[in-house]
């Protein structure tokens, strides 16, 4: 396997593990809030609509836990930069966000925001 099939097979498996549509759209609230608890992230609640970018965001704004950093940091540098990594999974979430949008603003009328419990 090459180099680039490499990257290609990391970036997909972090995309579907880690897609932000998927985890606050398609899961129970509980769930997102939860991960982004374990992230250490400063948000206090994601509004549903675009919720899938917002909680990328969300997750990059998290506190560095120095006991994953190190594991996480052999897998970026295996893949080269992050970046692209996360660009990819914002334009992902992005698109999946304004295909469940009418969906995702009925939610926000009826439930409000998903609120992160510390």
């Amino acid at each position: 396997m090459n180099r680039g099939t490499q990257v290609l097979l990391v970036a997909a498996v972090l995309l579907l593990s880690g897609c932000g549509t998927i985890n606050t759209v398609f899961r129970p609230d509980a769930v997102a809030s939860q991960n982004l608890k374990d992230s250490r992230s400063h948000c206090e609640n994601v509004p549903r609509i675009y919720s899938g970018v917002i909680y990328g965001f969300c997750t990059l704004n998290g506190e560095p836990r120095p006991e994953k950093s190190l594991k996480d940091q052999s897998v970026l540098d295996s893949a080269g930069n992050a970046f692209p990594v996360i660009a990819i999974e914002a334009v992902a979430s992005g698109v999946l966000d304004t295909l469940v949008l009418p969906y995702t603003i009925y939610r926000q009328s009826k439930d409000g925001s998903i609120e992160i419990y510390r």
